[in-house]
């Protein structure tokens, strides 16, 4: 009688997934069934903020393809954290190539913020000379018109702030494309179901536009000094107050770096403990929108072969009918089409992710580590550190 029990439980929570991949793919198709363009005549001037630390790959295309942007009036500040930084080579190739752009490089950061990220932002936010502000990654690379599609919808003065979705550009290795196929697979769709169900409350960190008077609402970067998932939390708090957050239908690139196994755990890793912090109960959830795991449980337990077989094949099918709704129909990635097939290791990889984050409040975040805490990041002392006094 229990084993029964339990067996019929096992095939009813296998469902689930199915709910949510169904879900995704109508989410999907109907988010990108809209793209609207961006209006000629809505141009106000733009701070572009790039906090940089260290020498990223292919760092001059991308940095230089904010210096082509089709647009009327914007200035781009990069903040490094000292004169030491190998991006400052790079950022003077910049300033001497298109001598056309405003561009300025500050150097320092404010010394109260454990998010490197943040103390960055914090020293460029005095030196930016327009209301509206545009932040992104030091990897982010974006076309022509990405400076008129991320401010169009400030034109509603109910719009607080915008972000916009991203894609993976991939380096010759089977982990960077692993990484890049959990963005536009598995992630990134998850957005578009939240932002159905729950509105947008969040912001991702490939684009984060927002205009000064907001942002000194909610205390400025100040108060996410220490966040670990400063992107989310900027978008929620400005949510939070009343204001709009708006993910625009077209994407920017950013890279997947991961060259080997370590890099590609402790990257996913990181990303899964800030979740969890972030979205604990929600994290929590996300097992039930796996299909991998329990699809192959339902399979052990299923009362015939034909049962098992359907277990399997209608899970897997569902999957990819995400994959090809948001990342081959709405983000036009062309890794899918090459490498469809590594999804069921992904998700393998994925799921093995999610236990570990479970299990650890510890990440590594550059070269330095931190204990995360209620979604607060506290560096994690050496034993030759001094004690504080």
């Amino acid at each position: 009688m229990l084993l029964s029990l339990l067996r019929w439980a096992v095939l009813a929570i296998a469902i689930l997934p199915l709910i949510y991949y169904l879900a995704a793919t109508l989410c999907a198709w109907d988010f990108f069934r809209r793209r609207p363009e961006p209006s000629p005549d809505f141009t106000p001037p733009v701070s572009i903020l790039k906090p940089l630390k260290g020498l990223e790959r292919e760092a001059y295309e991308s940095l230089a393809s904010f210096c082509r942007q089709d647009y009327r009036e914007y200035e781009i500040l990069f903040g490094v954290d000292d004169e030491r930084d190998l991006a400052i080579p790079v950022v003077e190739r910049i300033m001497h190539d298109f001598p056309g752009v405003p561009i300025r490089l500050v150097i320092g950061r404010a010394d109260h913020a454990t998010n490197n990220k943040v103390a960055k932002l914090c020293r460029l936010l005095p030196e930016a000379r327009h209301e509206l502000l545009v932040i992104s990654d030091a990897d982010t690379r974006v076309r022509p018109d990405y400076l008129r599609r991320v401010v169009a919808p400030f034109r509603d003065p109910s719009v607080g702030a915008v972000t916009s979705l991203y894609r993976g550009m991939t380096v010759a290795s089977l982990w960077s494309e692993l990484e890049a196929l959990n963005l536009t697979t598995d992630w990134l769709p998850s957005t578009l179901v939240a932002r159905k169900f729950e509105g947008v409350r969040f912001a991702l960190g490939a684009t984060m536009a927002v205009t000064r008077t907001r942002l000194a609402e909610i205390g400025g970067f100040k108060a996410l000094a220490d966040r670990a998932t400063d992107d989310h939390d900027l978008g929620k708090r400005i949510a939070s107050r009343g204001c709009r957050v708006e993910l625009i239908p077209c994407h920017v690139e950013t890279l997947c770096a991961s060259a080997t196994a370590r890099q590609f755990f402790t990257h996913q890793l990181r990303w899964g403990v800030f979740i969890r912090h972030c979205r604990p109960w929600g994290y929590v959830g996300e097992l039930f929108t796996k299909g991998l795991p329990w699809s192959i449980a339902a399979a052990l337990v299923a009362p015939s072969r034909l049962i098992a077989i359907g277990c399997l094949a209608i899970p897997l099918a569902a999957r990819l009918g995400v994959a090809l709704s948001f990342g081959a129909y709405g983000m036009k990635d062309p890794l899918l089409a090459r490498r469809w097939w590594l999804i069921p290791l992904r998700d393998t990889l994925e799921f093995l992710v999610w236990v570990l984050a479970l299990l650890s409040n510890r990440v590594r975040w550059g070269d330095t580590e931190f204990y995360v805490r209620r979604g607060r990041l506290i560096p994690v002392r050496s034993k030759s550190a001094p004690l504080a006094a």
